[in-house]
Parts: structure tokens; sequence; C-alpha cells
């Protein structure tokens, strides 16, 4: 442990104990690195960068660089950038702060894994539990929430949301929100199923399980408006908090929800009729 000697750690950085600092690493004035972070050779922390305690950063990842942004103007940098514990952010990832036109903030969790080529833009809030499999991508003002996969080189747009326990498949296109234990695929990106092997290696039991698939039946797949089905939505699931959280999601959506592929995977259901 330690800092190599061919590693630049500027005036006013500040580093936990046991914190290792590889060769070639390039480390900023305002950076925070907690206790027993590990920086491989060749990773650049800059900006108002706060890491935790425990995590692993590999090659020639970038963290708190200039947001790409084209808001800002020349001589503008980014605000903050907060990283929780226990990370593990692999080779090439890229991950920037926030700005005064966002949240202002940048914010990743705890126990995350971001493999190569991920990229977590500006204003961007990724809860814990994550997983970025090589090249996902989240724009800047998304939101992805715990316990979310996400497939190699999933592209998630400006301001939509993945509720928590999604799993989204490789290659798709977000361009709206994702309710929580949802599976969904495709470009754009559609809702194929409830997230039941996830939703069973989380610990969920056969009942709640059936609830979500209940409640995701009665909001996508069955006759009536939208808000008629959300109605029949809430009477189902009263006073269960875990599928009220998925209507709750539903309901408090800006860029509007990612559209049912029109049957059920195995079931026969009836299509989606909206407002």
């Amino acid at each position: 442990m330690g800092t190599h000697s061919d590693a630049s750690v500027a005036a006013g950085a500040q580093l936990g104990e046991n914190v290792h600092i590889g060769q070639g690493c390039i480390i900023g004035p305002k950076v925070k690195i907690g206790a027993g972070s590990y920086l491989h050779p060749r990773v650049i922390v800059d900006g108002e960068t706060s890491i935790g305690t425990g995590c692993e950063i590999f090659p020639y990842a970038v963290l708190g660089t200039k947001p790409q942004d084209k808001k800002l103007k020349p001589g503008q940098c980014g605000g903050p950038l907060v990283i929780g514990d226990d990370n593990i952010i692999r080779e090439h990832v890229t991950i920037q702060g926030g700005t005064t036109f966002g949240a202002g903030i940048t914010q990743v969790g705890n126990h995350n894994m971001l493999l190569a080529g991920a990229h977590i833009g500006h204003d961007a809030s990724v809860g814990n539990h994550v997983v970025f499999t090589n090249s996902a991508m989240a724009a800047g003002h998304s939101i992805v929430e715990d316990h979310v996969i996400l497939g190699a080189m999933v592209g998630i747009h400006q301001f939509a949301r993945v509720g928590t326990w999604a799993m989204v498949g490789a290659g798709s296109m977000l361009s709206l929100d994702a309710p929580p234990f949802s599976l969904v695929q495709g470009d754009r990106a559609r809702l194929v199923a409830v997230n039941v092997i996830g939703m069973r290696r989380g610990g969920f039991s056969a009942d709640q399980r059936d609830v979500i698939k209940r409640v995701f039946r009665i909001l996508f797949w069955d006759q009536g408006l939208k808000n008629e089905r959300i109605v029949n939505a809430r009477r189902f699931a009263a006073g269960d908090e875990l599928a009220l959280s998925v209507i709750d999601f539903i309901e408090n959506t800006k860029r509007g929800v990612l559209a049912p592929r029109a049957r059920l995977r195995n079931r026969d259901e009836t299509p989606l009729l909206d407002n």
C-alpha cells in the first residue's frame, strides 16, 4: 500500500489510511479517497470528487473530470462527484460530476460493479448493488435505483429512471422509465416481463412475486384506460408496500413509462390500451 513514486498526487488531496495509488495515477487537489481504496496504475481522479472506503479502481478509469455538457462555458468546471464504499470500477470507466444545470452533484452508492467502458453522466444518481455491464451508459440526469442490472451496451436517456430490481437486456436503449422489478429489452426498449429470477435471488417470497406479477398484469396488460388500471391496481395492492411502490413509480413518471410488448412473455394477454 502507499503511493507509487511515479504517481502525481496534488497538494490538497486527502488520502485515507491504507490507500494505494498506483504507477502513473493522477489525483487532483480537491479529491478525497477513503481508507483501504486501491487505485491500479493510470487512474485519473480530478474535480471535487469523493471516493469512499474499500473501492477498487482499475487502469484508465477517469473520474470527476469536466462534464460533457455543452452549456458549460470555457473555464467552468463540474460540481461534486460522490462515490460510496466498496465499489469496483473497471478499466476505461468514466464518471463526471454534477452541474449547476441539474442536481449539482453526481452520486454513486455502495457495492456497485461498473465493468469496462461504462459511463455515468453528470448529475446522474446510481444506487447500491448496481451492475453496469461492459459499455453500459447512463446519460446525464438519469436515475438508476438499487439492485439494477444493466446489460452490455445499454443506453439510458437523459432524465430517464430505472426502478429497483429491474434488469435491462444487452443492447437496450431506454428513452422512458423502466418500472421496478421489470425485465426490459430492445431498441427502443419494451417491458417484456417481471424480473422473477432477480426477485427470487433477492430473497423475495413466492407470495411477493405473485403480487408483483398481478400488479404488472393489471397495469400493463389488462383492458381499460390508464387511470382506470391504476385505480384497479391500487385496489388490488391495498396495504402491500412493495406493490404500491411500483404504482407510485409509474404515477410519478415525468418522461413516461416503457410500453409493454403486445403479449406478456409466456402468456396470452390483452394488449395495452392507454388514454
